[in-house]
């Protein structure tokens, strides 16, 4: 260990010695941004830039895990995305399924998709339900890993959903419109019975969201991080808790 590392690694213990538990956020959404930059910077390879960003996984996983945190969700590919060049999207996506594969072995993790099924090869819908099913008796943090995902087509397909489902009741649509709330729509977003995200972290310094959880990410706090994400340390981790501990939350008002 080199003395930089002593000295964030004594940084690192020193904050979350003085993080307030009680105050860590119950959900988090990451926007997992940065990987082809930092094999750039690296002189690597974007497919290595992907491997290394699916390794952080597990370790954010495990800060997680350690700091009380309930429920994860890692934006790991956009529908956006799936309009990539065949050569940079197949071997992205045998990434991500590797990533979810670890992550559904690790034993202490309960993962959930979340995202259009349907836009993705059969293969990597496969891995995903297998997942799911896989860990659905764990009673550990809930991984919604977000793949295929777009919040414009959440939203869209949460207003088909609940179409759908009241057109089977017999609702008329004049019924509908009368009764439609909030509520009713949340009920048929991806994360239906799930806590919206308390805080969201991009990393790589870009400040937008890219329609992250656009219905679930209202009142939710932000923190924008300058590195990589292959670069993201346990310490970047902490900082983003002690920032969101230290805000005062007002719901819009």
């Amino acid at each position: 260990m080199n003395l930089r590392d002593l000295v964030y690694g004594l940084y690192a213990r020193r904050v979350e010695g003085r993080l307030d538990h009680a105050q860590v956020p119950k959900h988090i959404g990451v926007i997992l941004d940065g990987n082809r930059r930092w094999a750039k910077a690296s002189g690597g390879t974007p497919e290595q830039g992907h491997k290394a960003g699916a390794s952080k996984i597990m370790e954010m996983l495990g800060w997680c895990t350690e700091t009380d945190v309930e429920v994860v969700t890692l934006w790991m590919l956009s529908t956006d995305n799936l309009n990539r060049p065949e050569a940079q999207l197949v071997p992205l996506l045998g990434i991500i399924e590797d990533a979810v594969r670890t992550i559904a072995s690790d034993g202490r993790w309960r993962v959930h998709h979340v995202g259009t099924m349907d836009l993705l090869p059969q293969r990597t819908q496969a891995v995903l339900k297998e997942a799911q099913e896989a860990t659905r008796h764990i009673d550990g943090i809930l991984v919604n890993v977000a793949v295929g995902y777009g919040g414009r087509q959440e939203i869209a397909d949460a207003v088909r959903s609940l179409l759908l489902d009241h057109a089977e009741r017999g609702t008329s649509f004049e019924e509908l419109a009368e009764v439609v709330d909030i509520d009713m729509i949340a009920e048929h977003l991806y994360t239906r019975g799930q806590p919206d995200p308390d805080l969201v972290i991009r990393t790589s310094g870009e400040q937008r969201l890219s329609g992250f959880m656009l219905w679930q990410s209202a009142h939710s706090e932000y923190y924008f991080c300058e590195v990589h994400w292959p670069a993201f340390r346990k310490v970047d981790f902490l900082r983003a808790l002690r920032d969101y501990a230290a805000r005062h939350r007002r719901y819009g008002t």
